[in-house]
Parts: structure tokens; C-alpha cells; sequence
């Protein structure tokens, strides 16, 4: 970055954003980066909300808008509240397992009783320990942070020790349509947030875009279908554009910190609204969540289906959330 004189960062990956923002911020260069809750931003580098960050800014959802949207899936269904959790012990794991944000918060204030099966390291592949303590207590519902490989791995060892809960909702392995495929017949009726759809109805503040027609334009270049991140990865490069654009100069870092700070677009993603943010250096993005269901004829074996919009009603529901035994 010294060496090119780099005028503005863009960061697409949420684990690199911590340490990019510490790069930026120690030399006064602009950031703007994204996929990470924004807790995992803000607390994971040691600030709070109404302190922020003098260069480096985030725009995304927060781990308390997947767990409204997640109560509030669960809220609508028959069970007997008791909830079973897992967590990756790394940034994003540790937002969602916070005692008081996260999670176990959450299942206090609703009413559930939570079976903690505690963090576990990234290379695990033995889960026994934790679906053993989730069936004999009886958890009826099965939620978390997990990669893909984690939870097909935890998924299959659950099938083995006759495990069947009626509500399966993970934040984090279920966002490409491959970790459900790769799961044949068992991926179907996964729950999971959902940053990005072709049915989010937002323009691109670039090309004039619909969701749908960028969703779309992607299966046609590539062959493949449409994955959650496209959303993000075009809105970066529009709050990009829209610093360079509103700066009173382009070349100046500062003023480049200073239209990011006062941007409010409408994205392809929804508003970015960093000017108006009651958190300093973050802009919270709407989100919502939903179900992967086989496809009734559609392109592709899976469809992700909106089934909870609590958090952001101007997103429409697609489907009623269903249990996995009524999908037998």
C-alpha cells in the first residue's frame, strides 16, 4: 500500500478486514470492506460503537439482526424450546456465542433452554462429543456458526447416532447452493441467513441492475447458479465509487474518508448508510433469512427461500418455514 501510494482499500473478505483496517488506520488510508458481521468488526478490534475506527469502515449486518431473524423463525413453529448450539472459535463464532449479544442472550430472552456444546478449532472433524450432548438433551432445534465442511461432517456423524431435530438454522455453512447439493437429499430444509437474493428488490446504484437481472446475468456468463456474496461483491465497488464521486478530492485521502463517512447510497444490496449510522465507521445492511428447498422444476436441484423478513419488511417472503419432518 506505501509502496503504490494506495488512495482507497477495498476488502471483500471478512476474516482480512481486521488487519487490513489496522494497515489503513495506522497510515491514514481509506477502507471500505465487507462480509463480516459487524460486531466481528468493531469489538473484534477493540472498539465500541460510538468510537469507530479514523480510516477504515464496514458495511454489512450484525449478529443481532440473524438472531431476530432466527427467534423469529423459531418462535413460529411447534417445539419444545430447546435449543441446541455450536460455534467456530474465531471472530465471527465468538459474536454469535456471546453470552450477552449473541445466541445464549437471545434463548434467555425467548425463553429457550440452550445446550452450549462450546467452541471448537477450525480443523475439527470429529463432532461426536457435541451431537452426543445435544440428543440427550433433547434439543429439538440445532443453530451456530460453522463452515460448510464442518456441518456436513457434523450433519452426517448426527444421522449416524440417530439424531433428527426438527429445526436445523446455521449461520455460515449454507451460503453457496454447493454445501447443500454436496449434501444430496439431507440438505434439504437447511436454515440459514440471508444477505442476498435475486428477489431482494434493489437496483445497482452503477448499471440500473435489478437483483434479478444481475443474478441472472451471472447463471448466463458462468453456467452456475447465483451465490450470495455476488450481491456484496458488486455493492463494494459501488460505495467505491460513490467516495471517489462525492470526494472534493479524489486524490486526497482524507477527503475520501470524509465522503465514505457521509455516504448514504441505495445499493444493489440495499441502503448503505454510513451518514446516518448510529454505529460510528459501519453502515448495517438489511438482512433476512430463510430455507433451502428442492427445486420444484427450477434449474438447479436447490432454491433458498425466504421464509422471515422481521428485520427488514420491505423484502418480501417467498414460503412458510416447514420442520424437517414435514419435509419427509
Amino acid at each position: 500500500m506505501l509502496r503504490d501510494k494506495v488512495d482507497l482499500v477495498l476488502v471483500q473478505d471478512g476474516d482480512a478486514a481486521g488487519p487490513a483496517g489496522q494497515l489503513c488506520d495506522v497510515h491514514g488510508i481509506p477502507m471500505i470492506s465487507t462480509m463480516m458481521p459487524w460486531q466481528a468488526f468493531t469489538f473484534g478490534r477493540g472498539s465500541t460503537p460510538d468510537k469507530g475506527f479514523p480510516y477504515s469502515f464496514h458495511f454489512f449486518w450484525g449478529a443481532d439482526d440473524v438472531l431476530k431473524n432466527f427467534f423469529g423463525i423459531w418462535n413460529g413453529q411447534k417445539t419444545n424450546k430447546v435449543l441446541s448450539t455450536f460455534y467456530i472459535d474465531n471472530p465471527p463464532g465468538q459474536a454469535f456465542a456471546d453470552p450477552n449479544t449473541g445466541l445464549p442472550g437471545g434463548a434467555t430472552a425467548n425463553g429457550y433452554k440452550e445446550i452450549n456444546t462450546g467452541f471448537f478449532k477450525i480443523a475439527t472433524n470429529d463432532f461426536s462429543t457435541q451431537v452426543s450432548a445435544m440428543k440427550a438433551g433433547g434439543a429439538q432445534i440445532v443453530s451456530g456458526f460453522a463452515f460448510a465442511n464442518h456441518f456436513a461432517t457434523f450433519w452426517k456423524q448426527a444421522q449416524q447416532a440417530g439424531f433428527k431435530p426438527e429445526l436445523v438454522t446455521m449461520a455460515g455453512p449454507f451460503l453457496f447452493p454447493s454445501a447443500v447439493q454436496s449434501m444430496g437429499d439431507a440438505g434439504d430444509g437447511m436454515g440459514t441467513e440471508i444477505w442476498w437474493t435475486p428477489n431482494f428488490p434493489f437496483k445497482s446504484s452503477i448499471t440500473g441492475q435489478s437483483a434479478k437481472e444481475l443474478a441472472a446475468e451471472w447463471e448466463k456468463s458462468t453456467g452456475k447458479q447465483w451465490t450470495q456474496p455476488i450481491g456484496y461483491g458488486h455493492a463494494l465497488w459501488e460505495t467505491a465509487l460513490a467516495a471517489i464521486k462525492g470526494a472534493a478530492d479524489p486524490k486526497s485521502r482524507k477527503a475520501l474518508r470524509d465522503a465514505i463517512a457521509g455516504m448514504k447510497l441505495d445499493s444493489i444490496v440495499g441502503s448503505i448508510n454510513f451518514k446516518e449510522s448510529p454505529i460510528k465507521s459501519i453502515a448495517v445492511t438489511p438482512m433476512v433469512s430463510g430455507q433451502w428447498r428442492k427445486s420444484k422444476g427450477g434449474k438447479f436441484p436447490y432454491d433458498l427461500l425466504i421464509t422471515h423478513n422481521g428485520t427488514a419488511p420491505m423484502i418480501p417472503v417467498e414460503a412458510d418455514y416447514k420442520p424437517m419432518s414435514a419435509l419427509k
